[in-house]
């Protein structure tokens, strides 16, 4: 089996008690059935505390959150659990957190989840962007289709060789983008296998007709489940910023992250469009990037609701037609 892991991934340290957006705000955390066990049979005041403060939705069992906080949550800004059992007492989704492994059986991709202040440093940092490949054991059979699984991994490569080269400005790079994996898609759909022709696609693009508002991007943002009130204030007063540096960093990441799941469903288009969906928001939206990427994250990529809307919409909404968003890259 290979793991493939970005060098930065090694370099990641919990902020604790100084992270300015702690993941034990706002979120609800589900617990694995063998913390449940451990915490059912806790006992002291703090077994009875956490029992307290379990309840059962569908099936899983959550940490009910209180004025957007954990319970477990001390005002030092440490967690409870942690303090008095250690790390090993913590939830599954506690204990990895901000950590991602997408485990295709033959072989394993590794992240970190932008949503987390110190991670999102690392991600969006030109530094130790170098991919790690790595030999572990016990591997399985993959179960995909090896052929979707083998173009994924060609094309996807050609992409992340084009955003490292950056031979073009960001808006012309994304539009590029978009229509390359058009062609990726149809390859998919049992077409024949694309070249990158920049100025080719380029030229494509200028010649449709184009449409293009961010406001009606930004207006379906707002009817999203929205989970803080800071992003609800950012999407109410965007401030446009002119194309930030990190941009590639932040395509590179969506790319390594979400490209690949398209194994799944045979469904580029809506992930690629994501990209470029969040690229335009974001330069929307402005302010620190950093800041405003992970608050994004949080409310976005952390939500299976929203992300499910986002991929129906790539379809559905008249904001995120091919027309409307390369209006938006080439005006």
């Amino acid at each position: 089996m290979i793991e493939r892991t970005p060098e930065y991934y090694h370099k990641f340290r919990c902020l604790a008690s100084a992270c300015p957006d702690s993941c034990c705000q706002e979120w609800e955390v589900d617990i694995d059935p063998t913390t449940v066990e451990l915490y059912q049979k806790l006992p002291g005041d703090l077994g009875d505390a956490l029992r307290s403060k379990m309840r059962t939705e569908d099936g899983t069992v959550y940490l009910t959150v209180t004025d957007r906080r954990c319970p477990m949550w001390r005002t030092d800004g440490l967690c409870e659990i942690q303090c008095q059992l250690g790390h090993e007492a913590l939830s599954n989704t506690c204990r990895t957190f901000p950590r991602l492994c997408h485990n295709y059986g033959d072989f394993i991709e590794r992240g970190l989840e932008l949503s987390c202040p110190a991670a999102a440093k690392l991600i969006l940092s030109p530094k130790d962007q170098a991919i790690l490949a790595t030999s572990a054991t016990g591997a399985e059979e993959g179960d995909y289709d090896r052929e979707a699984m083998e173009i994924l991994l060609k094309s996807r490569e050609t992409l992340l060789s084009f955003w490292e080269r950056m031979p073009y400005p960001t808006s012309k790079m994304l539009a590029i983008t978009l229509l390359y994996g058009h062609e990726v898609q149809s390859w998919l759909d049992s077409g024949e296998e694309p070249d990158l022709d920049p100025e080719k696609l380029w030229e494509t693009a200028n010649k449709l007709p184009l449409s293009g508002d961010i406001g009606a991007i930004n207006a379906f943002f707002c009817h999203l489940d929205i989970l803080t009130p800071r992003w609800r204030a950012r999407l109410s007063a965007p401030s446009p910023t002119p194309w930030s540096k990190e941009i590639p960093l932040f395509v590179r990441y969506a790319l390594q992250r979400y490209y690949l799941q398209a194994v799944s469903d045979y469904d580029l288009i809506c992930r690629i469009k994501w990209i470029i969906i969040a690229c335009l928001l974001l330069r929307h939206l402005g302010g620190d990037f950093a800041e405003t990427a992970q608050l994004f994250s949080k409310e976005i990529e952390n939500s299976i609701d929203n992300m499910d809307a986002l991929f129906d919409a790539a379809y559905t909404a008249p904001a995120f037609t091919d027309r409307a968003l390369l209006g938006l890259l080439i005006k």
